[in-house]
């Protein structure tokens, strides 16, 4: 059997092009079993994982709970808020104490970049990482493009633009990784003060004007602001952002093709994208929410099937 040319799952710049085949191969077994009146398997029935959230999470921590229950896992759900981490425990003792409940795999999300990594390198156990700061959240770029692949029926040559918050977008980061893998073009669009310096040397082109950016692409790929990570103003305001980047029916009605939109969520209805963009035929959002939990069922199982017993 084929397996991952990694140990753990850390970030969409770690895998190569045979990486992404098997997990969309795999994704493609489970998401048929996904949608059989019986949607469970007894694969992992031996394997334990932790899901730890340190950062507040509701489509991502309840894609990986029904991935791992689809696959017959024990779970122990941990989050951060109701936890010893607020008494000041230390990420590594956190971790420690729960694998000393022998678990096999961590799924986590953690409000610094490179944590997952340097939990890879501290405990014996496989982990998947859910997001880390503003650094990479690879299982939302895998079910990006695997939501694409199965709309367009590959994902090499296609134009992808990733709209908005580029600066604070973990979701923009592992998606340019998994599309510029896959032999994608890809651009990027918003405002400059949202465009990293330097994001050029990643393979991207940088376009600053919203219709130009829609006229290219095949496939829009639409962020939210993040305001959360915001210190200090980026843009004038909200109702600006929303008139130079804010995609409509209208626009998207002008156009002289029809392209597909996405949006990893959450959607602010009415400023990055209308009500009746997202819910149009166009929109394949919902389709990605449910492609999540195939792709994420074939990532834990592929990193399952490294465990020794």
């Amino acid at each position: 059997m084929k397996s991952l040319s990694v140990n753990n799952l850390l970030g969409i710049k770690h895998l190569n092009q045979d990486d992404l085949s098997l997990i969309f191969e795999t994704a493609d077994h489970f998401k048929e079993i996904i949608n059989r009146p019986i949607k469970k398997v007894p694969s992992l029935r031996d394997i334990t994982i932790a899901n730890l959230f340190f950062e507040n999470s509701t489509r991502t921590k309840l894609s990986f709970e029904l991935a791992e229950k689809r696959l017959s896992a024990d779970i122990i759900n941990f989050s951060a808020a109701q936890s010893s981490v607020k008494k000041g425990e230390t990420l590594i003792d956190t971790v420690n104490n729960i694998l000393s409940m022998k678990v096999d795999i961590v799924v986590m999300r953690h409000p610094n970049v490179g944590a997952a990594v340097f939990l890879s390198k501290h405990v014996n156990a496989k982990i998947i990482n859910a997001g880390d700061g503003t650094h990479e959240h690879p299982t939302q770029a895998l079910l990006d493009s695997y939501s694409i692949r199965e709309k367009l029926g590959d994902v090499g040559g296609k134009k992808v633009v990733i709209i908005g918050d580029i600066l604070h977008s973990r979701v923009a980061l592992s998606n340019i990784f998994a599309l510029k893998t896959q032999g994608a073009e890809v651009k990027v669009c918003g405002p400059t003060t949202l465009i990293p310096k330097h994001i050029e040397s990643l393979g991207v082109t940088v376009e600053t004007d919203l219709r130009k950016a829609l006229e290219w692409c095949d496939v829009a790929n639409v962020l939210r602001v993040q305001h959360e990570r915001m210190d200090i103003k980026y843009f004038p305001s909200t109702r600006e952002y929303t008139q130079l980047f804010g995609i409509n029916k209208e626009i998207l009605n002008s156009l002289n093709k029809e392209i597909i939109v996405m949006h990893p969520g959450p959607i602010n209805r009415g400023v990055e994208i209308t009500s009746d963009v997202a819910d149009s035929d166009q929109s394949i959002i919902l389709n990605q929410v449910e492609n999540g939990v195939a792709v994420r069922m074939a990532c834990i199982y592929l990193l399952a099937q490294q465990i020794k017993r």
